[in-house]
């Protein structure tokens, strides 16, 4: 089998000649640091792992009712800060953003008041996927892989997406105080989503969508607030993506166990990413498969941390037949990091991948 049929053949539940066996989402500095900064399509390609490429162009957007200013601030050593002005013909939005050599993160928000959210709703543009780029990139990839991308936003998931917008704290107190505002915020940014698939995803070149995100995780928010805040959104976003034909990925980067039939009920098509206690989720990986695995498939589970980035050859090699053998029964399993890793060397990449290849199917 090529990467591309192994991945997809896992997409569909079925059973490939191997466990295919990849990343999530190559990370920048990574590539710098310790890759002599090659593609990650390049990286996929030179450890011989099966390539899962994320690619999101868009199309630039000036709309005049949304003008983003910036301004740098003063930062530590090693960091930048700077202040994003948004003004709109109802008034401004402010946030300060930070930024290191691993990753960028929001300071301050941008939705402070509940009066913020007029000018969300009323102004926030919603941009288009520049789907020739997108086509150029997946040409590209052919046949050793398969294309991810999103629904547009902060995150994929509404609720997610709001809590890039406002605070996960700040959200998860509005929440149970303010119930009905919170829903109207999910509800706008739904309607921007929807209008994002219509225009932009029919007939992109997507193998797989990943929507969802880790403020959902049940580490994060209570199975409650899952049924009543995601969940809702979710299968709205779920069934508009199957419409036009698209798999759907959905991404709890944590605690998974007390949501597992919630996340199947959400109709995706798969469910990631499977972390581990040690990486800070509570996956048991017998009891996940046996609940869910013959209903959608699974991706991910590998410890990143304690095993990829500081295990021995050996005992990377016993951790990847220990999730093969849990994870990978009757198929349906993409083995994968349980999320980004920043600081894994070279030679324990290639024990991951030489040791996948040796998981086969009889």
């Amino acid at each position: 089998m090529t990467s591309k049929e192994r991945m997809l053949t896992a997409l569909a539940r079925g059973v490939p000649d191997r466990v295919p066996a990849t990343v999530h989402q190559w990370q920048p500095y990574h590539l710098q640091t310790y890759l002599h900064g090659i593609s990650d399509l390049e990286a996929f390609r030179l450890f011989g792992l099966d390539a899962s490429l994320t690619r999101f162009p868009l199309l630039p957007l000036q709309d005049p009712r949304w003008i983003v200013e910036t301004r740098e601030l003063d930062a530590p050593p090693g960091e930048r800060r700077w202040q994003v002005t948004i003004s709109t013909p109802g008034g401004t939005l402010e946030n300060q953003v930070g930024q290191n050599p691993i990753t960028t993160w929001n300071i301050t928000h941008l939705v402070k008041r509940h009066e913020d959210l007029e000018l969300i709703e009323r102004y926030m543009p919603v941009p288009k996927l520049d789907r020739s780029a997108l086509q150029r990139e997946y040409d590209l990839l052919g046949d050793d892989g398969i294309m991810r991308g999103f629904v547009w936003g902060d995150q994929g998931g509404c609720w997610q997406h709001a809590t890039c917008l406002m605070g996960t704290v700040e959200l998860i107190m509005e929440a149970a105080d303010h119930p009905d505002w919170v829903m109207a915020f999910l509800e706008t940014l739904w309607r921007k989503k929807e209008r994002f698939i219509e225009e932009s995803l029919d007939g992109a070149a997507y193998d797989l969508i990943e929507t969802g995100g880790g403020a959902a995780s049940s580490t994060v928010i209570s199975p409650r607030y899952f049924e009543k805040f995601c969940l809702p959104f979710d299968r709205r976003m779920h069934d508009a993506l199957h419409r036009l034909g698209h798999r759907v990925v959905y991404h709890t980067c944590g605690g998974m166990m007390p949501i597992l039939e919630k996340i199947v009920a959400n109709g995706c098509d798969a469910s990631e990413t499977l972390t581990p206690p040690s990486m800070g989720g509570d996956a048991r990986p017998q009891e996940l498969k046996a609940r869910i695995g013959d209903k959608v498939a699974l991706i991910g589970g590998l410890d990143q941390n304690s095993v990829l980035e500081v295990g021995t050859p050996e005992e990377i090699r016993r951790h990847v037949h220990a999730m093969f053998a849990a994870y990978g029964a009757g198929g349906g399993y993409i083995m994968s990091p349980s999320d980004h890793f920043f600081h894994v060397p070279p030679e324990s990449l290639r024990a991951y991948a030489e040791s996948a290849r040796e998981c086969v199917y009889a």
